[in-house]
């Protein structure tokens, strides 16, 4: 009796060590930002089968844990009364059919030993990938220029798109404004100060605070900023899971409507 107990007990131990190494090896590969949730997902996909309250276990024994949001909000939203004002086409519903249609954009801050540097992200509300983004010292015009420039240039200049953004001076430039005329695309912009009107674009810069920023603090320099964004839009793009997509990467989302286009289109 005792022998079938110590052979159940040493298999139930090298089950545990063996999902530990998983464990500790998703945990690793996704920027060790991912709780119990999202490592239990991993595994899933992985065809790893484990229950969920077993991950969550076997974490708390290796001491790993997700990272929790947090923080204070800094403003980059500078507004100005005298620049014209695009109307809101959003009103709140950060939806979309098909890639391409809704982009929003925001600006959040890194703090770092010679003073804050600056990030833009324009973000496809479809999917949630990162279309274009942008490091910079400077608040002004051409951060969310170039960011904007990157997100034509990866999306191949569509047309028939809403541009969504705050009333930061930057988005309601003059510059800007004909950028977005020029390649087709209608702006409309939010409340000022109201980061319920620029929802999306705020989650995402949530995230990256808190799936980047969170591991320095202070940054020493935008170079070290700037390599560690590329990363974290890389992975955000292709691998990590999220939620309101089905818990499957931006990238996959997309290719999964894009395969179902062709899909039709063959069938007709």
């Amino acid at each position: 009796m005792r022998e079938k107990e110590s052979c159940r007990h040493s298999a139930r131990y090298q089950r545990n060590q063996m999902l530990k190494s998983e464990i500790e090896r998703v945990w690793n590969e996704n920027m060790q930002v991912y709780g119990a949730c999202k490592v239990w997902r991993q595994l899933k996909r992985e065809q790893i089968p484990v229950a969920r309250c077993t991950v969550e276990r076997l974490m708390n024994q290796l001491d790993i844990h997700g990272a929790v949001r947090g923080g204070e909000k800094c403003w980059t939203t500078v507004s100005d009364a005298n620049q014209q004002q695009p109307a809101d086409l959003v009103d709140r519903q950060f939806f979309a059919v098909r890639p391409n249609q809704l982009w929003v954009a925001d600006i959040t801050y890194v703090a770092t030993w010679t003073g804050f540097v600056y990030v833009a992200f324009v973000i496809d509300a479809f999917s949630r990938y990162i279309v274009g983004w942008r490091v910079s010292r400077s608040l002004q015009t051409e951060l969310v220029l170039d960011a904007l420039e990157q997100a034509l240039w990866s999306r191949k200049h569509p047309k028939g798109l809403i541009h969504h953004s705050d009333h930061g001076s930057q988005y309601l430039s003059i510059r800007y404004s004909d950028r977005l005329s020029e390649a087709g695309i209608e702006a409309s912009t939010g409340t000022v100060g109201d980061s319920y009107d620029n929802a999306l674009a705020e989650t995402i810069n949530g995230l990256y605070k808190t799936e980047v920023l969170r591991k320095e603090d202070p940054w020493k320099h935008v170079d070290e900023v700037e390599y560690a964004t590329l990363e974290w839009v890389d992975w955000f793009n292709n691998r990590r899971l999220l939620e309101p997509i089905g818990n499957i990467p931006p990238a996959e989302y997309e290719k999964l409507y894009y395969d179902e286009i062709e899909e039709s289109a063959e069938a007709a």
